[in-house]
C-alpha cells in the first residue's frame, strides 16, 4: 500500500516563502508522474504542478509559474515545492499525489494515490 505524507506548511506573511515535502512510502516512485494539486475552501481541487518520473521535467499552472519550484530526490522518495513570493491567494490545503506511469496529466482523476494534504495559510 502506497502512503504519502506531505509536511512543510504553515502560516507566512504575504511575499514569503515555504517549502513542502511529500515522503512515499510503499513504493518506489522513480518512474511515476509526481504533482502538487491544492483546495480552498469552497473550491474544487486543482492542479499546481507536476513532475514527470524518467526525464524529471515539469509543468506548472500559470499562476505559479516563476514562484514556485516542484521536484524530487528519487533516492529519498521524497518530492518538494518550493513556494516563492507567496500570495493571499495561495492559501489552501496541499495535496500531493502520484500516478503511475507518465502522461501530461493534470486533473485528480489521472491520478491513483494521494496524500492527505497540509495546510498552506498566507496572511495579507
Amino acid at each position: 500500500q502506497v502512503q504519502l505524507v506531505e509536511s512543510g506548511g504553515g502560516l507566512v506573511q504575504a511575499g514569503g516563502s515555504l517549502r513542502l515535502s511529500c515522503a512515499a512510502s510503499g513504493r518506489t516512485f522513480s518512474t511515476d508522474t509526481m504533482a502538487w494539486f491544492r483546495q480552498a475552501p469552497g473550491k474544487e481541487r486543482e492542479f499546481v504542478a507536476y513532475i514527470r518520473g524518467s526525464a524529471g521535467s515539469t509543468y506548472y499552472k500559470d499562476s505559479v509559474k516563476g514562484r514556485f519550484t516542484i521536484s524530487r530526490d528519487n533516492a529519498k522518495n521524497t518530492m518538494y515545492l518550493q513556494m516563492n513570493s507567496l500570495k493571499p491567494e495561495d492559501t489552501a490545503v496541499y495535496y500531493c499525489a502520484g500516478r503511475l506511469g507518465t502522461g501530461w496529466p493534470t486533473r485528480t482523476y489521472e491520478y491513483n494515490y494521494w496524500g492527505q494534504g497540509t495546510q498552506v495559510t498566507v496572511s495579507s
